[in-house]
């Protein structure tokens, strides 16, 4: 295993081993064949938001350094579902990774360079020693700065070898729709449908395949303007306002645009389209205020920063983040429905790991729920926690229905009425956390489902879900608290939808991997399946009972300095799964150490650990210029762990370690 560097120590990388390679032609790589070049690896695995924002943030970075750097993705699967060989070449083709992939379902390399979260990243130089961990998104500056240092040294020292890498494109698989993501019933009986691999959107017939018109040219960007000329970037929700309210906006559709994190507008009539909220900017950083630096993503394996503000503060919702939608930063809006509780859309913010709202009217984007932190915590919406959301629909009461995926859940917002306003609950019907999941049904206590990423209301009042690692649509029955299972062999289904318009009532549901929409029946009588529970297994660290040292590193990139205009810009954040295994050492507070004590009554368990650090473009020692670009750098890490006499005491993490 490859231990962290210490300083006047170099450790060369350890051998790359797994499954296979991808994008390579079939030419299986070691890192010998990768000498002379900087090598970054980067662990990640497809469920992962954070995981896919990071491929975004590399893509410059691959381009201006072509010829002296190879990014190599270890996959290293979260879920059961994304160890399939086929579901990974799959996804490395609808998110245009043009690296190569080593295929790594055992997580041996995981183990073997100590990765304890997605996504982590590891720079190698051009003789193959270690030069810096780092974890968690918002790092590209950063690298931009190391590469530079790195070709300057090793040119001068002839360690350096120009040239193409071993990246082999595979080939496409994809037909008229390419990996669909959601897809909505338009009045006259056709369907408009994200065709999100395509970057456009597409509407169908109502035989679901002829293609009727299209808005958007097809090329992954961000224009508006007429249908033939529009640009989108892996647009996935889709959402149809009700007619009073299109018709004092002046557009019919807000769509999801994911990747360029903003809300568009469609006016169906035309084909036009328009930005209506979100500048392109994924949020990073509230400047200002330390207090508005609110961490987001208490995932403990992935990160991001919330939404300005937090959450919705105590009282009514949604808590108003500004009337000037154009000038607030979004990240990765993955679904949209209308509310008809609060006269507004509701957005599922899976980037953030929140739930907001849009005012097509007034342009007020509010958040709804979710303080940002992810997980899986019930209650107020001011206090809830989510986990990259990313389906939502609304039932006849009012209820806003979530599909929560990262943990395998299926959430309900509800309304009440509180003092002239309106106060959001969020409770769980199906699901137990970040690392469960499987194929159960039964009592929906102990069901089990696999990165859900749609839901839609049937006729009677239950919710079928799109159980997508699963290849199933699924059914939650409010009144018996039981799920069932409407369909199987599905090949990644990533919406669920009812279609009225033949009769009786069926789905529709859109299977991404197959590049289809399919109509599927309501079975009057559902199947009961029962292929188990199951759990996300990592390597657990043996740790020793009683006083336990943590320390994250992070050095600030050249160029940036810590932020410290309003104290300390760092801080921890820890608990512990169960609660009595961390005796003292939990909460939040300042600095990235802190002295933990274990409990030697429970045999282990988890640590839940959020770092962050802020810092800002300057020189360590001068002062910040004002207007100066800032950054935040966080990470959530669930260390597991097992309590052994003869374990570890400290505990060391990177945050941005240099090595």
């Amino acid at each position: 295993m490859t231990e962290t560097v210490r300083a006047g120590y170099r450790v060369r990388g350890s051998a790359l081993e797994g499954r296979n390679w991808l994008n390579t032609g079939g030419r299986q790589l070691g890192l010998e064949d990768l000498r002379g070049k900087i090598v970054l690896l980067d662990f990640w695995t497809f469920c992962c938001i954070n995981c896919l924002h990071v491929l975004d943030e590399l893509r410059p970075l691959e381009e201006k350094f072509s010829d002296v750097l190879v990014t190599v993705g270890v996959h290293s699967p979260k879920f059961e579902h994304e160890a399939d060989p086929v579901a990974l070449a799959a996804a490395v083709e609808r998110y245009e990774i043009h690296h190569p992939v080593l295929d790594d379902p055992e997580l041996l390399t995981w183990q073997a360079y100590a990765a304890r979260a997605w996504p982590t990243l590891v720079v190698l130089d051009p003789e193959g020693y270690i030069v810096a961990n780092l974890s968690g998104e918002g790092h590209a500056a950063g690298l931009e700065s190391l590469v530079s240092e790195l070709v300057a040294e090793h040119e001068a020292k002839g360690t350096l070898h120009r040239g193409d890498g071993p990246y082999v494109p595979a080939e496409p698989t994809a037909g008229n729709l390419r990996f669909p993501g959601k897809a909505v019933p338009l009045p006259g009986g056709s369907f408009l449908v994200a065709d999100t691999g395509h970057h456009r959107l597409v509407e169908l017939e109502s035989d679901l395949t002829t293609v009727r018109t299209v808005i958007g040219d097809g090329t992954k960007g961000w224009r508006d303007g007429a249908a033939d000329t529009a640009r989108f970037n892996e647009p996935q929700g889709v959402a149809v306002l009700p007619a009073a309210v299109a018709e004092q906006a002046g557009y019919d559709v807000v769509v999801a645009d994911t990747v360029n994190h903003r809300l568009r507008a469609v006016s169906l009539s035309s084909g036009t389209v328009a930005t209506v909220a979100g500048n392109g900017v994924q949020r990073l950083l509230d400047a200002g205020n330390p207090a508005k630096r609110t961490p987001g993503g208490d995932h403990p394996s992935e990160s991001r920063t919330a939404a300005p503000g937090g959450a919705a503060g105590a009282g009514t919702v949604p808590a108003l983040l500004g009337t000037d939608a154009l000038d607030i930063s979004l990240s990765s809006p993955w679904d949209l429905t209308w509310s008809t509780v609060l006269g507004r859309l509701v957005v599922a913010m899976a980037g953030t790991h929140q739930i907001f709202t849009f005012d097509p009217l007034t342009g007020a984007v509010g958040i709804l729920a979710g303080t940002g932190l992810e997980g899986l915590l019930d209650g107020d919406g001011s206090e809830a926690w989510f986990a990259q959301s990313s389906g939502l629909a609304e039932d006849a009461a009012g209820n806003i229905w979530v599909a929560d995926s990262e943990t395998s859940a299926v959430r309900r917002l509800s309304f009440t009425d509180d003092d002239g306003g309106t106060r959001v609950s969020v409770s769980t019907a199906v699901g137990a956390g970040l690392f469960d999941f499987g194929f159960r049904d039964g009592a929906a206590g102990e069901a089990r489902l696999q990165h859900p990423l749609g839901v839609a209301v049937l006729p009677d009042g239950s919710v079928a879900i799109a159980d997508t690692y699963n290849g199933a649509v699924r059914r939650f029955d409010p009144v018996t608290q039981t799920v069932s299972t409407l369909a199987r062999g599905l090949s990644e289904p990533s919406d669920v939808l009812v279609d009225t318009t033949t009769g009786e009532p069926l789905l529709v549901v859109v299977e991404a991997n197959k590049h289809e929409l399919v109509r599927v029946a309501i079975p009057k009588e559902a199947q009961s399946v029962d292929e188990g529970a199951r759990q996300t297994q990592r390597p657990a660290s043996p740790v020793a009972a009683g006083p336990v040292g943590l320390s994250v590193r992070f050095a600030a990139p050249k160029g940036q300095k810590l932020d410290d205009r309003w104290g300390d810009p760092t801080q921890l954040k820890i608990s512990s799964s169960p609660e009595e295994l961390l005796v003292s050492g939990g909460g939040t507070s300042t600095g990235l150490t802190r002295e933990l004590v274990l409990s030697d009554s429970v045999a282990g368990g988890v640590l839940h650990i959020t770092a962050r650090a802020a810092a800002c473009d300057g020189e360590p020692g001068g002062e910040i210029p004002d207007h100066a670009a800032c950054h935040m750098y966080q990470q959530d890490w669930g260390i597991p762990v097992t309590i052994d006499a003869g374990g570890d005491t400290a505990l060391t993490l990177d945050l941005r370690g240099l090595d």
